[in-house]
């Protein structure tokens, strides 16, 4: 579902050139849940950039779903972002001029779904994530755990392919985080969604199927 063949990264300062990743690679399987953890600063949230087309490599492919997303055009990748990709951020990124529901549908308005699979896809949706009475309600109105079920059931409405979580559980306190990755690893399961985790949770990276560590640009079994 997600390859990545000799991923090469290099950030330019002046004369000085370092080094993100050198040929790196990584393969994640359709329904697989992936966790990445390693230090701040060794470059995981570049990864995720580079994996969702909003930055790009110096060398080296990410194909998901059999296409070479840097081989395409702008317009086409940010239509594959669309329809393949969803995310989950660690402080929530909700529109907050839009209710619950709203933000829960917009995904599935940008990717051309008609009204009534909206609604049925978004009140089936609050219902598994606990949210079933709240649709009208806008984000700043829930606690931090409802924001982020709310990005969670946003992030799967159009049923992506991959999924990208950066620190989902980062912003909140140990309970809710819990009661959260529970939910994301159960919905994505439910959608054969492949998962890509970034944490510094030791209990978060507990619950994938495998655990990575990025460390001096290179990936390893944690």
């Amino acid at each position: 579902m997600l390859k990545v063949s000799g991923l090469t990264k290099r950030y330019q300062s002046g004369t000085v050139s370092q080094t993100i990743f050198d040929q790196l690679n990584l393969d994640i399987e359709q329904g697989e849940i992936v966790a990445l953890v390693g230090a701040s600063g060794s470059g995981k949230t570049t990864l995720l950039n580079l994996l969702s087309a909003i930055d790009s490599p110096d060398s080296g492919q990410v194909w998901i779903d059999g296409k070479d997303i840097h081989a395409l055009a702008e317009p086409d990748r940010t239509l594959l972002r669309r329809q393949q990709l969803g995310f989950v951020f660690q402080f929530f990124n909700l529109i907050p001029t839009l209710s619950v529901g709203e933000n829960i549908a917009l995904p599935m308005e940008l990717t051309g779904h008609d009204l009534t699979q909206i609604r049925q896809r978004v009140t089936r949706l609050l219902q598994q994530v606990g949210l079933d009475q709240m649709y009208d309600r806008f984000p700043d109105s829930l606690s931090g755990g409802e924001q982020q079920r709310t990005a969670i059931a946003r992030a799967l409405s159009h049923r992506p392919k991959i999924l990208l979580a950066d620190e989902p559980t980062g912003n909140l306190d140990e309970d809710s985080g819990q009661k959260v990755i529970a939910l994301l690893n159960e919905l994505a399961r439910d959608q054969g969604t492949s998962m890509l985790i970034v944490t510094h949770s030791p209990s978060v990276a507990q619950t994938a199927d495998r655990v990575l560590r990025l460390q001096h640009g290179e990936l390893s079994v944690a």
